[in-house]
């Protein structure tokens, strides 16, 4: 009887043991860019492996199910794949490798490297989703950052832990702004990710706008448009928890992701292809739960902790800046940066239109004479915008508004404040200080020729 006794024991010893057989699936069916599995007992997020054929594997995550069947999305191709391949379970989300060793590197969106320098030295293995912070335990922004743009710094100008949108269309040079910022900002750290854009604009952004001293700084996450569409969300997530990483270090991040259209686009395919129907435009309702899931993540630490000040750029398709995502990631950003093709047809770099473009956090963060200034600023340009057509045709007659006289008297100098050379930076101390100059009326001549002299009645400084 004792024996017997025994023997159960080990059973039931075996049966709640912590060891688990591995159970494996089979892939059934194959449409588009999705794959169903059967035989597997997993959870949304958890990773797989597929054995394409001999000797190949792709990793793969759950993005559905239905019943029993299990929707699958691969990272990589999976040209050979054939029914009833086999597919392991690998477990929960991905863990990435993070450390100081991440510094002057170029992952791709699973963090391998790219640069061919060898392996990466990480200190740590964290996982991808990083960690929610409360509202309530976030630092306030109340400190600048100097981004070494003049325009931005003396009228638009950022806070740390701020998070701003750069709207932008094709072509207008958002990439070169990014590479002055990764140059010229005294952020600590700089985070870049690109996806979704041409393979080719990779190597250049990295060669000639981010240069060899920027990248020493900074660490380049890279998906380009012919990655699978879950290859691009994992880049954009790593890029978010590199920078959360160097944050919980103290350190003071600037994270450029280029652009947050092309991670909403490769959420829309992946929310398509399990089925998922399309709402506003053809982007189903979970792009848009997706967006401030990954916003959020940046901004300020706890108090005496680090910071993620975060550029996203916004392609507006035809230069709409009612775009459904253009308009989503308007109402979930501290600001927005409007980029103008007339400008940059006029040959006018950096392209910022002033007036259509706002930082949220500027009246917090800058004195009164400061914030007096970029707003008489806006006020003359957006005079003189108001009666260009008159102006150009020589319609508007001289003293009809002395705001608009000023205006006009005073345009090349507003104008030429706005531009600045790619190799040029500019700190914020001298951009205020620019900025009263170009606002400050010219000196008026000497009283010896008084028929040079031109009053101009009404002018507030």
């Amino acid at each position: 009887m004792s024996r017997l006794l025994q023997r159960m024991q080990r059973h039931l010893d075996l049966k709640y043991s912590a060891v688990r057989p591995l159970v494996e699936g089979r892939i059934t069916r194959l449409i588009g860019l999705t794959l169903e599995a059967v035989g597997l007992q997993v959870a949304i997020g958890d990773n797989c492996e597929i054995q394409v054929r001999p000797g190949v594997r792709v990793e793969a995550e759950v993005v559905g199910f239905s019943g029993d069947r299990i929707y699958l999305m691969p990272l990589d191709s999976i040209d050979g794949l054939q029914p009833g391949a086999r597919i392991t379970p690998l477990g929960g989300a991905g863990q990435v490798d993070v450390g100081p060793g991440l510094l002057g590197r170029v992952l791709n969106g699973v963090g391998k490297p790219l640069d061919g320098k060898g392996p990466i030295e990480a200190t740590e293995r964290v996982s991808l989703g990083g960690e929610v912070i409360n509202p309530l335990n976030r630092h306030p922004i109340e400190r600048t950052l100097d981004v070494g743009i003049r325009a931005i710094n003396s009228l638009l100008t950022v806070g740390r832990g701020q998070r701003l949108g750069l709207f932008a269309g094709s072509g207008v040079g958002k990439s070169v702004l990014l590479g002055m910022m990764t140059r010229y900002t005294e952020a600590d750290i700089i985070i870049v990710g690109l996806i979704g854009e041409r393979g080719r604009e990779v190597k250049e952004f990295i060669e000639h706008n981010l240069g060899a001293a920027g990248l020493a700084r900074s660490v380049v996450v890279a998906s380009p448009a012919d990655d699978s569409p879950l290859m691009r969300l994992r880049a954009a997530q790593l890029a978010t928890r590199i920078a959360e990483y160097f944050r919980a270090q103290g350190r003071n991040v600037l994270l450029l992701m280029d652009s947050l259209t092309r991670y909403a686009q490769a959420q829309r395919e992946i929310a398509l292809a399990v089925g998922e129907p399309p709402a506003t435009k053809g982007y189903p309702p979970s792009v848009f739960a997706k967006l401030p899931r990954l916003v959020e993540r940046a901004g300020n630490g706890a108090t005496g902790g680090g910071s993620i000040t975060a550029f996203y750029t916004v392609l507006t398709e035809g230069d709409d800046q009612q775009d459904p995502v253009a308009d989503a990631a308007r109402a979930i950003l501290d600001g927005h940066v409007v980029l103008s093709r007339r400008l940059a047809e006029q040959g006018h770099y950096p392209a910022i239109d002033v007036e259509a473009s706002i930082s949220r956090a500027m009246p917090a963060i800058v004195g009164e004479g400061h914030l007096a200034l970029a707003m008489r600023f806006k006020q003359l340009m957006s005079r003189y915008q108001q009666n260009e057509d008159l102006i150009t045709v020589g319609a508007y007659s001289k003293g009809s508004d002395a705001d608009t006289d000023f205006a006009i008297e005073r345009m090349p100098v507003l104008r030429s404040f706005l531009q600045q050379s790619l190799n040029e930076a500019k700190p914020m101390a001298q951009c205020i200080q620019e900025l009263s100059m170009v606002l400050s009326p010219p000196p008026k001549p000497s009283m010896g020729n008084p028929a040079a002299v031109t009053p101009v009645a009404g002018v507030r400084r």
